[in-house]
């Protein structure tokens, strides 16, 4: 890749960044399961999606519903502890976080078939370190990354009283990936197991002291999520630039407390993404 190439890449990923609408929970990986060779760098931009088809679908409708018929959204969720179908979409709204999300990132290879990466995915940050064994065009590679729910990332949202923008939150995975790459590297299928947690709250993050009150701090709302399941990609190109596909699917375990409402949510989850790799 020459220099100019190099040069151009951070204005593609602001751009992608810049016009992808959305914040929703999804965190592909798009990597495929051989690490880079020591030196090597990737950088990917694209985007993806977190669709909620079953329960956890259901579960943010009806919250949605009830919001509706609030025209001045000041009586959602209601009384504490009164309103738990407001208070389990609420948590799917939250922690789930069905929607669209850009996906930029870079790996690096770092030797002895060890890759770092660092992704950002709108809603928050995922870094993760990994290591491949191949035989041949075949590898199994074992990783871990810790991720952040980044405070004030999120906007908006359709639920009355559900302040998004004051989420923040940590969260932990483990990728499991199988694969084969052809020898000219054109082509790349990778799939595995994928497993985690994620814990997210709702509270408003000051440096002021504690008796000083700025304006009605949100309903909090604390939630943890466990998440299992599987991802299946593909990826082909030549020399530098690659596309890649990948799919995922996860079961939802996810319990917590909003408006003094204890209540619990599971259901699957689709994450489908792609993005553009760029291999120097």
């Amino acid at each position: 890749m020459t220099f100019r190439a190099r040069r151009a890449l951070p204005p593609v990923f602001a751009a992608l960044a810049a016009t992808t609408v959305g914040c929703g929970g999804g965190s592909p990986l798009l990597h495929p399961a051989r690490t880079l060779s020591s030196g090597d760098v990737r950088a990917a931009g694209g985007v993806s999606a977190h669709v909620v088809p079953g329960s956890l679908g259901e579960d943010l409708r009806r919250a949605r519903e009830i919001g509706a018929r609030d025209t001045t959204g000041t009586s959602s969720p209601g009384d504490p502890g009164t309103n738990p179908d407001y208070a389990k979409g609420a948590l799917v709204a939250a922690a789930v976080a069905p929607g669209l999300a850009p996906f930029v990132g870079a790996r690096v290879g770092v030797g002895n078939a060890f890759e770092g990466g660092l992704a950002y995915t709108g809603r928050g940050v995922r870094v993760d370190m990994r290591r491949s064994f191949d035989d041949g065009p075949y590898s199994l590679s074992v990783g871990l990354g810790a991720s952040a729910a980044l405070y004030g990332r999120q906007q908006g949202g359709d639920l009355p009283n559900v302040d998004l923008g004051s989420l923040h939150g940590y969260g932990a995975d483990v990728p499991v990936l199988f694969g084969w790459q052809s020898e000219s590297g054109l082509y790349s299928l990778w799939a595995g197991p994928r497993a985690g947690f994620e814990w997210v709250a709702v509270e408003r993050l000051t440096s002021e002291p504690r008796d000083v009150t700025l304006g009605a701090p949100p309903l909090r709302l604390e939630a943890t999520r466990w998440h299992a399941g599987g991802v299946l990609g593909v990826a082909t190109g030549f020399n530098h630039v690659h596309v890649a596909l990948e799919a995922g699917v996860a079961y939802q375990i996810v319990n917590g407390t909003y408006n003094a409402n204890d209540v619990g949510v599971r259901g699957l989850t689709v994450t489908p993404a792609t993005a553009v790799w760029w291999t120097f």
